[in-house]
């Protein structure tokens, strides 16, 4: 049932029009980046001092959720605050190029293929429309001379031959170590080219929208070899294993991205190599950040700009022996989402949010009629109070079936009719599936009569509803696939 603190706060954020009202938005977003490797959410391992140094100037958002569970439909998502579809829409740096606002991207926001248009230069689907300019990150990604290594085959050479790149099949499982500066990898243009635009517009009348796409630390994880050191593979610690983990899963919920089907299994010290270079990448592109938040500062933007920094999706890197993204797990789901506004005190916010909320709380925050037809809410009350909330429940979006994300439990209902449920309070881990659990019948009961009504809202399908027994733990035939 609504509360009525909630329905006070859906008014407010109709109705307040003294929110301070800000001038430019430079937006941050990474690729492939779960929120709890960063120290902020909690890593202890992971140096990340520019965005813990972010975080402590800014909300953060504990429980902030994407859409999409790969690059293009969770990027398509958040660009247009819409769910799913988002065909003839208007987008976000379009909505603030239309409204007067110089609008500029570097790297990757819409979707592009990593590695194959970072070695081409090329656009990938971006979308003309929303930018005044737009500006790509070459590099030479697997290709990089150095100490180069594909860990699910235990491959490890310096020769330039044979290595894995656009299209192949075990690209996912590369990370190359090398000598250097790191001025030549893209996300280090990305941040010089960035802060080349806040030195041309930043004292220029015309307010700006700046969008910095970095792909770190999406694979292939390439980075210089003095970002490897703090992360010595040996003491890299695996994720929790439970026996028969994955046998109260439905087969929808298994992807092909499993440590005994991509050969990763037969290599548990190359699973710790694997963290190793995901957290180097991690740092790498946390120093970019730091590049051009410095910058800003050095310009004396700050107290004029709004600064979001999140990532598309999150990441599995072995939990439940998962690899990758496009599944219906929390460590794909749950991203980081940083939002700091001039004059604001920084907080931390349990708020359920997501990541179409972006576009119309960035709208507010410039004090532009939002357009009709977004499907986020804006997060504004909760920049105001960190204790408020928005809306009840997150939603995610796989081909296979939908997530729905509460304070207390995940619930996804897969296209077969199949469910996970999970008590997030005990079971963060999400390692016992209740839904075939009779003692949890009148949660699931409730759940799902939450989740049709939250599903309907957004213009979504829930599923058959012809729902068999033990359907919780079926299994049989395909399971779904990664995304590229």
């Amino acid at each position: 049932m609504t509360s009525v603190r909630y329905l006070a706060f859906l008014v407010l954020g109709l109705t307040a029009q003294a929110d301070p009202k800000i001038e430019n938005v430079l937006f941050l977003i990474s690729d492939d980046l779960k929120a709890s490797v960063l120290g902020c959410y909690g890593d202890r391992i992971c140096r990340t001092p520019n965005l813990d140094k972010l975080a402590a100037q800014s909300v953060v958002f504990e429980r902030a959720y994407c859409q999409g569970t790969a690059c293009n439909p969770s990027r398509t998502s958040l660009m247009h605050s819409r769910y799913h579809g988002a065909k003839g829409r208007v987008n976000l740096g379009q909505h603030f190029k239309d409204n007067g606002f110089y609008s500029a991207r570097v790297g990757k926001i819409y979707h592009m293929r990593v590695p194959g248009d970072i070695i081409a230069g090329t656009d990938g689907l971006d979308l003309p429309s929303s930018w005044t300019e737009k500006f790509n990150s070459q590099g030479q990604e697997a290709h990089t001379p150095g100490d180069y290594a594909c860990l699910n085959l235990n491959v490890f050479t310096t020769k330039p031959e044979d290595r894995q790149s656009t299209g192949m099949p075990h690209r996912m499982f590369v990370s190359v170590s090398y000598e250097g500066d790191g001025s030549d990898q893209p996300d280090h243009k990305t941040a010089t080219r960035i802060i080349a635009l806040l030195r041309k517009h930043g004292k220029r009348e015309k307010p700006f929208f700046l969008a910095a796409g970095f792909v770190r630390p999406h694979y292939p994880m390439v980075q210089p070899r003095h970002y490897f050191e703090p992360y010595p593979w040996k003491k890299m610690v695996l994720p929790r294993a439970v026996p028969n983990d994955l046998d109260d899963m439905p087969r929808l919920a298994l992807t092909k991205s499993r440590s005994e089907l991509n050969g990763i299994a037969k290599y548990p010290d190359n699973q710790k190599r694997m963290w190793s270079a995901y957290y180097a990448s991690v740092t790498f592109m946390d120093e970019q950040v730091g590049r051009i938040l410095a910058e800003l500062d050095r310009l004396k933007l700050r107290d004029k700009t709004a600064i979001v920094f999140t990532s598309d999706h999150g990441y599995h890197l072995g939990e439940h022996t998962f690899w990758q993204k496009s599944n219906l797990h929390e460590e794909v789901l749950r991203v980081p989402l940083l939002i700091s506004r001039p004059g604001d005190k920084a907080g931390r916010s349990k708020a359920l949010v997501e990541l179409v909320d972006l576009f119309p709380t960035l709208s507010r925050l410039a004090g532009l009629q939002t357009p009709k037809g977004l499907q986020g809410t804006s997060l504004v009350p909760i920049l105001n109070d960190p204790a408020a909330r928005v809306k009840e429940s997150a939603l995610s979006i796989h081909g296979g079936g939908i997530s729905m994300r509460t304070a207390n439990w995940t619930y996804t209902r897969y296209k077969d009719d199949s469910e996970e449920l999970y008590d997030m309070v005990k079971d963060p881990g999400q390692f016992s599936n209740l839904a075939s659990n009779a003692k949890d019948a009148d949660q699931l009961k409730a759940q799902r009569a939450a989740f049709e009504q939250r599903v309907k809202m957004a213009g979504l399908s829930s599923g058959t509803k012809k729902r068999g027994k033990n359907q919780g733990s079926k299994r049989e035939g395909r399971a779904s696939q990664p995304a590229p």
